[in-house]
């Protein structure tokens, strides 16, 4: 047989190419229409998010304003976070899309609008009958509310309130005064019309006798204008040892609830080089897209004060319970974990939370700051959640270790930070119902912002809850919602031009 020559091995070839050319040319066309169909797609309905450069050590140009009147200025990238900048699309934030609907956008307010002005039959203080001195008590907005009704008190008793001192013996052993904290000039000067206000007790008093009383927990004008005012009659100074809870949540004269959101809204703000840092932190989260501020109740100081130890390991349970036994104002020592938690007065693990938005619908590309002081068992706790949410930020990873340097040793200026953050986010959620979860909720009420989320409720404007049926004594009081949790009514009013019924609002 002959063999084929040169050219017809090649027609060969070719032919045998031929054959499959044309199979090929049309999947070719099929995937590049594939494709692009996919990217005209994604222009439509996808937000890119387009890295900086590493040598571009400022965040997207196209940062939300915030709500916040007071103006707030951006500022440069933390140096770890310029040089390794984290590569993430932004969330879908228009206004048409059901998931933004869903997720983002904050509940409608009903009408109701912060309404704090005293009415023009209220008078600026009289001549003072003494001074109120006060030991605040617990953590950073323990003592922050506090403050607050002791503004109110001194109005009641017509005194004149020294600037509170702060709690330095508690869990954190924070060393922080008034002024590190708050800015005090400034809670002076506009509150005047209300009390007076002063630094210091005068030199002739600070060694006059002086009674040192615990006011009575939730108690009304009664108590206050007759029991506590008529010791003006042998005493210069009155000292209250503790703040916590000293004012009734309800069934007080609209004046003194407007008077305590003017104390708690508008005259106690933090003092500037923490405003400063909190609106940083703020920014550089928002370069992210809508976020979520997540208070993780899941400190040692929690879970040792509760004894929830679900999930811990015996050697972590062990630590907790030596803990509680050791800080000798801590009353409960004995406490049965399982019970705890069956009553549900332990908060949600960091597992349960990824599962609790995971469920809500919220997806792992979500921006989300953690709220919290130091997470016990750090990584080996978070694990779950991390692989959920991937992008979890923190004071630490969102700023730099010689920006929080002045913050880092004080537990209420770093808190203070994460208060900023928290009133500032675009969703708030929480893990357990505690001071700083009422705290945050109730200021993002009164300045209608964001939506709130608590597992058992989402925060929509409604009136606040009195107290559970059946209850009696001290416990009627404790089962009330606290004013601060939601100042509605005492702060909110209604624009005359809507006119809805308070009984139609969502629980």
């Amino acid at each position: 047989m002959k063999n084929p020559t040169l050219r017809e091995r090649r027609g060969g070839s070719m032919h045998r190419r031929n054959k499959t050319v044309v199979p090929l040319g049309m999947l070719r066309r099929f995937l590049a229409a594939s494709i692009f169909s996919i990217v005209v797609t994604s222009f439509f309905f996808v937000h890119v998010h387009v890295s900086p450069s590493p040598t571009d050590h400022k965040f997207n140009d196209k940062i939300p304003s915030f709500r916040d009147p007071q103006s707030w200025t951006r500022e440069l990238a933390p140096p770890h976070l310029s040089k390794a900048p984290l590569s993430v699309p932004k969330l879908k934030d228009s206004r048409k899309d059901s998931d933004y609907e869903k997720l983002w956008k904050p509940p409608s307010n009903h009408g109701f609008i912060p309404c704090t002005k005293p009415t023009p039959n209220y008078s600026t203080p009289g001549r003072s009958r003494g001074y109120l001195s006060v030991h605040t008590n617990g953590g950073l907005n323990q003592m922050r509310t506090g403050i607050c009704d002791m503004v109110a008190i001194a109005r009641i008793i017509n005194a004149t309130l020294v600037i509170p001192e702060l709690d330095k013996k508690s869990f954190w052993h924070d060393t922080s005064i008034f002024s590190d904290i708050f800015d005090e000039e400034w809670f002076i000067s506009s509150l005047a019309n209300d009390i007076k206000i002063i630094k210091k007790l005068p030199k002739k008093l600070v060694n006059a006798t002086k009674i040192v009383m615990q006011f009575r927990s939730w108690s009304g004008m009664d108590y206050y204008e007759n029991e506590i005012a008529a010791l003006w009659d042998n005493f210069n100074v009155i000292r209250a040892s503790k703040s916590d809870s000293r004012l009734a949540n309800n069934n007080l004269p609209p004046e003194i609830q407007k008077l305590r959101c003017r104390a708690c809204y508008e005259a106690l703000r933090f003092s500037p080089h923490i405003e400063k840092m909190g609106k940083i932190l703020v920014e550089r989260m928002k370069s992210f897209g809508p976020y979520i501020a997540l208070h993780l109740r899941y400190e040692k100081d929690m879970l040792a004060f509760s004894g929830c130890t679900h999930e811990l390991s015996t050697a972590e349970a062990e630590e907790l319970r030596i803990i509680r036994e050791n800080t000798t104002y801590w009353k409960r020592k004995y406490i049965n974990p399982i019970e705890e938690r069956s009553k549900g007065f332990c908060p949600l693990t960091p597992k349960e939370v990824g599962i609790f938005l995971t469920a809500l619908g919220y997806p792992s590309k979500t921006p989300i700051y953690i709220a919290a002081g130091e997470i016990y068992g750090g990584e080996s706790h978070m694990t779950d959640l991390q692989s959920r949410y991937p992008l979890l930020m923190s004071k630490e990873k969102l700023a730099s270790i010689e920006e929080l340097e002045p913050f880092s040793s004080h537990a209420s200026q770093m808190a203070a930070l994460d208060y900023i953050v928290s009133v500032e986010s675009d969703v708030f959620v929480h893990s357990y119902p505690g001071n700083m979860a009422k705290a945050v909720e109730g200021h993002r009420r009164f300045l209608g912002s964001g939506r709130t989320i608590s597992p058992d409720r989402l925060g929509f404007f409604r009136k606040r809850k009195g107290p559970v049926s059946g209850t009696k004594g001290l416990d009627r009081f404790r089962s009330e919602e606290t004013f601060y949790a939601n100042p509605l009514p005492g702060c909110l009013c209604r624009t005359e031009s809507l006119n809805i019924n308070a009984s139609h609002f969502s629980v």
